[in-house]
């Protein structure tokens, strides 16, 4: 090469960048699937809100049929049965149902607690966690049955601990916020599924859940009606404490 064609060369500027070409043999690694999500396995949250659903009306079949009448999973109607008791109505205890609400809101407290130390991390542990806190105590009061089905300290015993647990599990499906499942308390569900149905003029977008949630509810109380008439209140009791701790092994935290 000449000179002249050496220096033209020079000041002609640097070569264009090419673009480099799709690899047409890419190496099996070079783009690797997206890792599982840990939060996503295990049963969805509405199922497990669902189960819980049908194991409230199993608690609250307990607490009302065998414990003088006493709410431990529904406070609405804990409320309006100390208003009865204050009235001197027969059947009802002020002090039995005192002990439910203190007792409720104690859980409560708790589970609020426990929201602000893993409402950050982890949904699924957090899940577990609480429904394991409470298959322990529902656990522990079917034990109590069991040991000393008439005690007058038996009746104190299980409303505190089982309306503990609710509280403690209420705090906690409350936080989680999954819309339409309460576990406990149906008089908002009943109205939304009554005001947003097509029959209202709405979409009936939610029924389905609804629905589930009303007919939940009303097999555990069916269910537990059953078991305390016909086998006591430690059978009901425990078979709460074993469909909870099931779901405290297998609840995801996906909804």
């Amino acid at each position: 090469m000449s000179a002249e064609e050496e220096e033209t060369k020079e000041t002609d500027g640097p070569e264009p960048t090419r673009t480099p070409g799709p690899n047409p043999h890419p190496h099996p690694d070079s783009d690797p699937a997206p890792a599982p999500d840990p939060e996503a396995r295990g049963l969805r949250l509405v199922i497990v809100l669902l189960a819980l659903t049908v194991v409230s009306g199993l608690i609250d079949a307990v607490s009302y049929l065998g414990l003088e009448h006493v709410f431990t999973a529904n406070m609405t109607g804990n409320v309006v049965v100390l208003g009865f008791a204050a009235a001197g109505a027969p059947g009802f205890s002020v002090s039995h149902t005192l002990t439910s609400l203190v007792a409720f809101l104690a859980g409560a407290v708790a589970g609020g607690r426990v929201a602000v130390r893993l409402g950050k991390g982890s949904r699924r542990n957090w899940a577990r966690l609480t429904l394991a806190a409470e298959a322990v105590l529902v656990g522990a009061a079917s034990v109590v049955a069991f040991a000393a089905p008439d005690a007058t300290a038996t009746v104190y015993t299980l409303i505190a601990v089982t309306a503990f647990a609710m509280g403690l599990r209420n705090a906690t499906v409350r936080k989680l916020g999954v819309p339409d499942l309460t576990t406990t308390v149906l008089t908002m569900t009943l109205t939304g599924l009554a005001s947003d149905s097509r029959a209202a003029g709405g979409t009936a977008h939610h029924s389905p859940r609804r629905t589930a949630s009303v007919i939940a509810m009303l097999a555990g109380a069916l269910l537990g009606a059953w078991l305390v008439l016909n086998h006591g209140l430690a059978i009901p009791l425990l078979i709460a404490a074993g469909v909870v701790g099931v779901l405290a092994v297998m609840a995801s935290g996906r909804e």
